[in-house]
């Protein structure tokens, strides 16, 4: 095995479990003897390019682990995408701090960064492992069953709406929930995990693998709430017209954009605002309410599923074994096994890196507006054990009206179920 230091480094949006796949690639490091130093980027790749470095070598075993059950990025993230000549400069850093493993924890662009990289070690005939460790709440990254950090942000997006439904049905109206997810759905989709009876939302859920009318969002908004006197939404911030455009941008006057030009979906709240307002200006009904779920979604610490924990640390320590054992590049993916279970195994690069996952049709009803069995049976073993449930009373011990005999029980939030 190649002697030398290692090096691990944590890359966009932070989740609730990407610390374990950290403390995972440091401690399985720690235990090969050929390792010299484990050292921290401070702040992802901008850490390395400006040799912002922790040395892991001398932390605790103890406070490793106690970071290992704290969500959020301990090491500090970036949204910084580096092209060819940042990877290159990412690269003379390695060389100079003479560096063997690299291990990259993130989504998409992350991986795509250490295939760059891995690709300028190659071209100057230096030895340097580039391990690419999956993370993304998105859940969008190829190959992989689902992907460290979604399974807890599912669990509190479902246990969310879980919420807003029982507020819902208490005190009814028009609620619309936006969840993050710019191409893939599966976020969104997971606000169904928390229903219970059948007349529970959310009603409808749109992703954003599906073209969103507003004409027709309006008509089954109002459908619903006319057959139930409420209705709960889902949405993604991705949601966009059969011309690829995102529907933020048809609504609102002026948007903004993020550092790589992306429009802002849903970090400022303006979707879930201009679809309340839009469902007031169509469809006539007045107690509407919206909200942007937002970071909430990532590191919430209240909801760390289990399973997300295991696997997160597992990811981590396969990286470096993979490592150890003579690979020099690779993105550690998840494969589903069994009832449930998973198994590891290291993909190539240029299959993972720079593409986009999004949910199968199967996952997807006809109605293009909620999501099936298929989807409810992969996505619950993910949520892990204590998930909440939720209780009504019993609607078949009502008393009998003495002065109004004649009137229904209609404005009885639980008169649908009669």
């Amino acid at each position: 095995m190649t002697d030398g230091k290692v090096l691990v480094a944590q890359g966009g949006g932070p989740t609730a479990v990407i610390n374990q796949s950290l403390v995972g690639a440091v401690l399985e490091s720690r235990k090969f003897r050929n390792v010299e130093r484990v050292y921290g980027a401070y702040h992802g790749v901008r850490g390395i390019v400006n040799e912002d470095f922790l040395d892991l070598t001398q932390e605790t075993t103890h406070n490793l682990e106690m970071v290992a059950d704290t969500p959020s990025s301990a090491l500090g993230t970036t949204r910084d995408k580096p092209d060819l000549e940042y990877c290159k400069e990412i690269f003379r850093v390695l060389q100079a701090h003479e560096i063997s493993f690299f291990f990259y924890v993130g989504g998409n662009d992350s991986s795509d960064t250490v295939r760059i990289v891995s690709e300028e070690a190659r071209k100057a005939d230096y030895d340097l492992s580039c391990i690419h460790i999956p993370k993304t709440i998105d859940n969008d990254l190829v190959i992989n069953d689902h992907t460290p950090g979604f399974p807890s942000a599912a669990r509190f997006v479902a246990q969310a709406f879980m919420g807003v439904n029982l507020d819902n049905w208490a005190l009814p109206g028009v609620y619309i929930g936006v969840v993050m997810g710019r191409h893939a759905g599966f976020l969104t989709a997971a606000s169904a995990l928390g229903k219970k009876f059948s007349e529970d939302g959310p009603h409808l859920i749109y992703m954003p693998e599906r073209d969103f009318e507003i004409d027709r969002f309006v008509s089954e908004v109002k459908a619903v709430h006319d057959r139930l006197g409420r209705c709960v939404v889902a949405v993604s911030e991705g949601i966009h017209d059969d011309s690829g455009n995102p529907i933020i941008v048809q609504l609102a006057k002026e948007v903004e954009k993020d550092a790589h030009g992306n429009v802002q979906l849903s970090g400022t709240g303006a979707l879930a605002d201009l679809l309340v307002q839009v469902i007031k200006d169509k469809a006539g009904i007045k107690r509407v309410r919206g909200d942007t779920l937002g970071y909430l979604q990532r590191s919430f610490v209240g909801c760390v599923s289990d399973v997300d924990q295991r696997e997160a640390r597992e990811v981590g320590e396969k990286a470096v074994q993979y490592a150890m054992w003579g690979a020099k590049a690779g993105s550690v993916t998840i494969h589903r096994t069994g009832f449930y279970s998973v198994d590891y195994q290291l993909s190539d690069l240029a299959a993972v890196a720079g593409k986009t996952r999004v949910m199968p049709d199967e996952f997807i009803a006809d109605t293009n507006n909620d999501i099936t069995d298929a989807f409810r049976l992969y996505l619950r073993p993910l949520l892990g054990r204590g998930m909440p449930d939720a209780f009504r009373l019993r609607s078949s011990n009502f008393v009998d009206r003495v002065l109004h005999k004649e009137k229904p029980w209609t404005n009885a939030p639980w008169s649908t179920a009669l």
